[in-house]
């Protein structure tokens, strides 16, 4: 099936990390009830996401937090994509972060059963392709939790 036109993506991201994002994401909202990451940076050798939290995570919940993203990469989960209309995407995924004038025709990902979300980006077919995920360092400042990461060790041969 030929890919529907959408709105044009102005990056080239390494497939791996942007999919570990999306695990990232799902794994922050999970342990901390938060929002997906407001201000993202993806590039292939180190990233940063920020975090709207009230308190900055404890050691122990930095380790939880990398700890369950590899557990999450190790499901080997499929990397799926769909074409939804509006109505239907809003059902699924929140759709507050779409750019003014988004197409009525979204691409929505999936990360198996555990993350969803409106996506233009690249991705992997399969987490076993990302590697292993490692936090740099991270640092909070007010309600912003800053985390620089990356992934490494990755079968991707793109």
């Amino acid at each position: 099936m030929e890919e529907p036109v959408i709105n044009p993506h102005n990056k080239e991201e390494y497939p791996p990390m942007h999919t570990c994002e999306h695990i990232l994401n799902a794994t922050m909202v999970r342990l901390f009830g938060c929002p997906r990451s407001r201000n993202a940076h993806i590039e292939r050798k180190k990233s940063k996401c920020d975090y709207l939290l009230s308190e900055a995570p404890s050691p122990e919940q930095v380790e939880e937090i990398v700890r369950t993203v590899n557990e999450v990469i190790a499901r080997n989960l499929d990397v799926s994509i769909a074409y939804l209309p509006h109505t239907e995407a809003a059902a699924l995924v929140d759709l507050s972060k779409l750019p003014a004038g988004a197409s009525e025709l979204l691409r929505i990902v999936r990360v198996g059963d555990y993350d969803i979300c409106a996506c233009a980006g690249a991705h992997v077919k399969n987490t076993a392709e990302i590697g292993r995920f490692e936090i740099l360092s991270h640092d909070f400042d007010g309600s912003r939790w800053r985390v620089r990461w990356r992934v490494v060790d990755s079968p991707f041969a793109g």
